[in-house]
């Protein structure tokens, strides 16, 4: 290359690397913007905004968090919070604080301001940790449990720090990948500045989609797969293989034993008998049935929905008075509690089905596999309702349907409307719905003027009803038709309450008077609410019946306000609660 080409390339890249350098480091040109602390970097504007977010997120959620949830919410809320200093800090010095005469102040003004910012963000936060250690002590007691001490809780605050300034480090990672990237499109091509930095951004952002979602979140989803697929062969301690032909996994049934999975094993060997449920009801009682297909049973959803029919014929399910179709979480879970209630309310004159449509857990399954769930519930409740229409009307079993979390949400995928599910059900029982399932966020919304999201009322509860608590079941003392549809939703359920709307608007129930265990000074913040609920998740089931998402005893009640048993009593009730609460104390804890 000629010496005048060099020459005028070295020049123009000197240049560019001068609009670069003048237009990436405005902020040590101006007092605002100063970066603070030296060899951290970070922006002024940006640890005050991080100060006042990690503020935000002390104040109390839906359930109690000990210091290390409270630190990762804390940090995660901090970074965010810096970067929104950061980009409102950005226009102020640029273009509002040059028109002003009186800017910049004196020097040792400044040099105090940049002392007291960071001084008063620790001690802000400080004090904050202070009061939201009695906050949360406060919901702990409405929950009965313990609750934080102060000293602990303090701990909160490095765990925060250490998190923020990891994920502040990954951006700038990410940043300074795009300036890279720019300057070798600026020497390579001679683009303009805009452009190249234009086109760097695009490069990094698809890179880091592509990374994200065709690497992390695939590759992450298919070794999670395989990671619950080898527990799904696992048999829960104390499960054995049923010998009554009333059951699947029995020597004569069609569905093995071995292809259940740990769930459809745990739920086919954990049934009522007919001795015991003499024994508690006083009365002869059949041998209960429980039909249940595993994803090992059959290669297909076609094969295995045609086992699940064959199941159901071969146990003579459509002869028993009462048939209940379940619709399961991911896994395969059935909620043995609510099973057992079922069993003993009907004397064993029933039978009970559900299959298995994922390895996954329930939450897994709701972020990855929700289109799964839904499909799985309406092949399961079409295929056995075309079944059950083709009885004699005057001899077919009463079908009800009963779901939890995400059962509620494949259940509710076999429907269109209300008017849909009272033709086809006699009864459904709906237990901590999430948030985004469609037919009950419509009822929610629809509901009579005057009620509240967390209590809410539908067309004076003629037909569907809403319950936050066991006592409220019962409530109102209203004509309510059949077939009766009754979700229970706990103000304190963060699988009702989660969203992704949380993010940046207000919902009512947080505009609205707080349910019965949730505290009054839960505020919403943009950003920050979002995560405090998403927290909340992790520990949904880990608070005492009556809260969160431990519903208990609770689908007992719900179970007989939908069934209507003739003759039942609150005696009967009672004692069908006592029975359940022995059967769970010999069971031992869930796993």
């Amino acid at each position: 290359m000629p010496a005048t080409q060099v020459d005028r390339l070295a020049a123009f890249e000197a240049r560019q690397g001068r609009i670069i350098a003048a237009v990436t480091d405005f902020g040590e040109r101006h007092p605002l913007t100063a970066r603070v602390w030296g060899w951290l970097g970070l922006d002024f504007t940006g640890v005050a905004f991080a100060a006042l977010f990690f503020c935000w997120s002390l104040t109390p959620s839906l359930l109690p968090r000990d210091w290390l949830f409270q630190g990762l919410i804390g940090g995660i809320n901090a970074t965010i919070g810096y970067g929104v200093g950061c980009v409102v800090g950005w226009p102020v010095a640029r273009f509002l604080l040059p028109a002003w005469r009186w800017w910049p102040p004196p020097l040792p003004v400044l040099r105090a301001i940049k002392v007291a910012v960071p001084v008063a963000a620790v001690l802000a936060s400080l004090v904050a940790l202070v009061l939201s250690a009695g906050e949360q002590r406060q919901l702990a007691a409405l929950m009965g449990v313990e609750g934080t001490t102060t000293s602990g809780y303090l701990r909160t605050i490095v765990l925060s720090v250490a998190v923020a300034a990891a994920l502040i480090a990954l951006w700038r990672g990410l940043r300074d990948i795009v300036r890279w990237v720019s300057m070798l499109l600026m020497r390579r091509t001679r683009m303009p500045l805009g452009l190249a930095r234009t086109l760097g951004v695009l490069v990094v952002v698809l890179a880091t989609f592509m990374l994200i979602d065709g690497v992390l979140v695939r590759g992450s989803y298919v070794i999670v797969n395989q990671a619950f697929g080898l527990e799904d062969d696992t048999t829960r301690p104390g499960a054995i293989q049923p010998v009554d032909p009333a059951k699947s996994g029995s020597p004569e049934s069609l569905a093995a034993w071995e292809t259940l999975g740990f769930e459809g094993r745990n739920f086919v060997s954990r049934g009522l008998d007919a001795e015991e449920l003499t024994a508690v009801n006083g009365s002869p009682a059949p041998e209960p049935i429980r039909v249940y297909v595993g994803l090992d049973t059959a290669p297909t959803p076609e094969e295995r929905i045609d086992l699940v029919l064959a199941e159901l014929e071969r146990t003579g399910a459509f002869d028993r008075s009462t048939l209940v179709l379940i619709p399961t979480t991911g896994t395969g879970w059935v909620n043995p509690t609510a099973a057992r209630a079922m069993e003993l309310v009907h004397n064993g004159d029933l039978a009970m089905v559900a299959w298995q449509y994922s390895y996954l857990p329930s939450w897994i399954s709701f972020l990855a596999d929700r289109e799964k769930a839904a499909a799985a519930g309406k092949m399961l409740i079409e295929r056995v309702h075309e079944r059950w229409s083709q009885l004699p009307e005057d001899d077919r079993p009463d079908l009800f349907l009963y779901g939890e979390s995400l059962g509620t949400q494949s259940g509710e995928g076999a429907f269109d409307s209300l008017a849909e599910i009272r033709a086809q059900m006699d009864g459904v029982l709906w237990v901590g719905p999430p948030n985004s399932n469609r037919l009950w966020r419509q009822l929610v919304e629809r509901r009579d003027p005057g009620t509240t999201e967390v209590q809410p009322v539908y067309a004076d509860g003629l037909v569907v009803r809403f319950a936050d608590s066991r006592e409220a079941i019962h409530e109102p003392d209203t004509p309510w038709l059949s077939p009766r549809v009754l979700y229970i939703q706990h103000a304190s359920d963060p699988v009702v309450w989660w969203s992704p709307d949380l993010l940046f608007s207000r919902p009512d129930w947080l505009s609205e008077p707080p349910g019965r265990d949730r505290l009054p000074q839960m505020r919403w913040f943009p950003f920050v609410t979002f995560w405090q609920v998403s927290a909340d998740l992790t520990n949904a089931a880990g608070v005492p019946d009556g809260h969160g998402h431990n519903y208990g005893s609770a689908v007992l009640e719900g179970w007989i306000e939908i069934t209507q048993p003739e003759g039942w009593t609150e005696n009967d009730t009672e004692r069908v609660r006592i029975a359940l609460e022995a059967f769970a104390e010999d069971d031992g804890p869930e796993k």
